[in-house]
């Protein structure tokens, strides 16, 4: 604490991230990174462009980004906007698109960084509960508001709408914009960008982080009506004219024209997900059913907080999450086949 901060310092709570801890040996699946590492061709257009160039400011438009994005999505680059890891898009889209009089309307347990994004920028945010099947009901969400923000898939339960949900959400609210947020959705859930042309008041966010294997890279990007994506902009451009540098730009260019690559590794991942569900449900786990590259599970007579020590003991990290209603609950990243044997192995042992 600190005399010289603001106000809004001293009431901000941060968002607190998944460890990073730094030691070998380590089975780390703790923070949905992805096991299999990024495409080939990812890689050799970012040491292409680590070149001399470097000395001299990138892009500041992303043309070229956002003309791969708007062909890989059937839109136009004016309904693509991008910036440094979709976390910062979300922060430009709470601060662009979400203030209003009325409140921004969000599950009560989803991505946690959402009410921090309220704090910061002085948002009036009604958190809806989830259903008792710890599902996003359509029905909770018609009541006024200013905006609504969902992720699809959730997180941390993986629990996904369908694309007739969202677009019955999108009906119900046609004077609100309406946020999808699309982490993991390449893990078999249903894009909203195929609805971004019938309905102006939709964003949809997404990263390279997750599919394209690119966390370190720090790439995320927003679909929708130019009107929406120029507020964005708009905002941006008052903070950093260049958030990705050309390594970033030319690393995600590569990644999202690499699709065999990327739909190898995530169908690898779905594959591992069903057995690794499999594997703990016959230790007695529930496991929520999961659209997302983690699984969210609780044992019946378990806790979870001292599983989690355990399998720390035992060199492996998950994620448990602190906040009612899910305190018995393990977020569990899918790893390598190799990596998920180890878990279920150091699971039994400790059950």
């Amino acid at each position: 604490m600190s005399r010289y901060w603001s106000d809004v310092v001293h009431a901000l709570t941060p968002y607190t991230p998944g460890e990073q801890v730094q030691m070998s040996g380590l089975i780390k699946l703790n923070t949905n990174e992805n096991p299999y590492p990024p495409s080939p061709l990812a890689i050799a257009a970012m040491q292409a462009a680590a070149g001399e160039q470097l000395r001299k400011y990138s892009d500041p438009s992303n043309a070229a980004l956002k003309d791969t994005l708007a062909a890989h999505f059937g839109l136009r680059r004016e309904q693509v906007f991008v910036g440094n890891s979709s976390d910062e898009v979300l922060a430009h889209t709470f601060h662009a698109l979400l203030k209003h009089d009325l409140p921004l309307l969000s599950p009560d347990i989803s991505y946690s960084f959402y009410p921090t994004y309220c704090s910061l920028y002085g948002i009036r945010n009604v958190q809806v509960p989830l259903n008792a099947q710890f599902e996003i009901d359509i029905a909770d969400y018609q009541q006024p508001c200013g905006a609504i923000i969902i992720a699809n898939p959730n997180a941390p339960t993986g629990i996904a709408l369908t694309l007739a949900q969202i677009e019955a959400l999108l009906q119900a609210h046609p004077a609100q914009p309406v946020v999808i947020d699309e982490a993991y959705v390449d893990f078999g859930g249903e894009s909203a960008a195929a609805l971004v042309n019938r309905y102006e008041n939709l964003l949809v966010v997404q990263t390279l982080s997750k599919s394209r294997s690119l966390a370190g890279l720090r790439v995320g990007f927003a679909l929708g009506h130019a009107d929406l994506i120029a507020g964005l902009e708009r905002v941006k451009n008052s903070f950093n004219c260049y958030p990705l540098g050309q390594v970033a730009q030319a690393g995600a260019v590569a990644a999202l024209q690499d699709v065999a690559y990327t739909r190898q590794t995530s169908e690898a991942i779905i594959a591992s997900r069903a057995w690794l569900t499999q594997q703990m449900q016959g230790l007695g786990f529930e496991v929520l059913p999961s659209k997302a590259n983690f699984i969210f599970a609780r044992h019946p007579t378990h806790d979870a907080a001292t599983l989690a020590a355990g399998l720390r003991e035992r060199a492996i990290l998950v994620r448990h999450f602190k906040q009612a209603r899910i305190d018995q609950f393990l977020r569990i990243s899918i790893g390598t086949d190799e990596e998920c044997a180890q878990l279920v192995a150091a699971l039994q042992a400790l059950l």
